[in-house]
């Protein structure tokens, strides 16, 4: 199954469950071979392959010892600042994002007498 936006959370962490179990049988790894050289208890080793929900950590600890771990760097791409965004700002690397501008301003200065 393709994981996208569509996907509920629970379809999705069943998805990556299912996906780091493979990669450990492909391995001729048990649950408990995993877990030890992850440092971790088993059951979250059981409790990930079967879908729930996984502490980050624990989750990198796996993808670690099933060498999958190189994959993480394509998940969230090291993003650097565009060099238009540096030109104008002088060199400096933007900190925090700016609030939205409001688009649904009417044409005609409010005024206090308007709900009336």
């Amino acid at each position: 199954m393709k994981i996208s936006k569509l996907l509920t959370d629970d379809a999705i962490l069943a998805e990556i469950g299912g996906r780091v179990a493979r990669r450990r049988l492909d391995l001729q790894l048990t649950q408990a071979d995993v877990a030890e050289q992850a440092g971790i208890a088993k059951r979250t080793v059981e409790r990930t392959e079967s879908g729930a929900s996984a502490q980050m950590s624990s989750m990198i600890r796996i993808l670690r010892v099933l060498d999958l771990l190189p994959g993480l760097d394509g998940l969230i791409p090291d993003a650097g600042p565009r060099p238009m965004d540096l030109l104008k700002r002088k060199g400096k690397v933007r900190q925090r994002a700016s609030s939205r501008r409001r688009t649904d301003r009417p044409d005609k200065p409010w005024s206090w007498d308007e709900g009336t």
